[in-house]
């Protein structure tokens, strides 16, 4: 879970809770006739986020509703396909059972708040740019102290040691 994107993570934990949901509804056999389909944007070896489609059909159920035992995942990078967006749950219907596409889903799991304020992501955004603590000061119109306060609380937020990492950080996470 910790490779899933952080601002994907509450879709993803509340798709889960709603597949949960949907399948207790279902009598055993219909089960089997569903398919489970949502995406999200999962981190590589290397850093960088890819877009992920995740297909899951039950292969075994008990003998009481909702009682998936097994089921066959199938994982498919389509970040060639939907570089961005939010993150949308479908169960696709199989053997003529209805099909329900971009579902509203459970809001078991809410978002973490932000790491940085608004004002610290203005302020990141030209860190990034390469601008130094002085020119910053001088655009935002506030002292060149504040600027250095700024930046070091955000470091210590970010928790890393430099602004280079900070900048790797930012990217990697998305804050800009």
């Amino acid at each position: 879970m910790k490779k899933i994107h952080p601002e994907d993570l509450p879709f993803f934990l509340n798709f889960e809770a709603t597949v949960v949901d949907f399948f207790n509804q279902l009598e055993p056999e219909q089960c089997m006739k569903y398919k489970v389909r949502y995406d999200y944007r999962l981190q590589k070896a290397d850093g960088q986020y890819i877009r992920i489609l995740q297909q899951a059909i039950c292969i075994q159920v008990g003998d009481t509703p909702g009682s998936f035992m097994r089921s066959l995942d199938l994982h498919t990078d389509i970040t060639h396909l939907k570089p961005d967006g939010n993150p949308m749950l479908s169960f696709i219907g199989l053997d003529g059972e209805p099909s329900y596409i971009d579902v509203k889903t459970k809001q078991a799991f809410s978002p973490q708040k932000e790491v940085l304020s608004k004002r610290e992501k203005e302020i990141l955004s030209m860190i990034i740019a390469g601008k130094p603590s002085r020119l910053i000061s001088e655009e935002l119109h506030i002292s060149m102290h504040t600027v250095n306060t700024h930046r070091k609380n955000i470091l210590a937020k970010a928790q890393v040691a430099s602004s280079s990492e900070l900048v790797a950080k930012a990217i990697k996470e998305g804050w800009v």
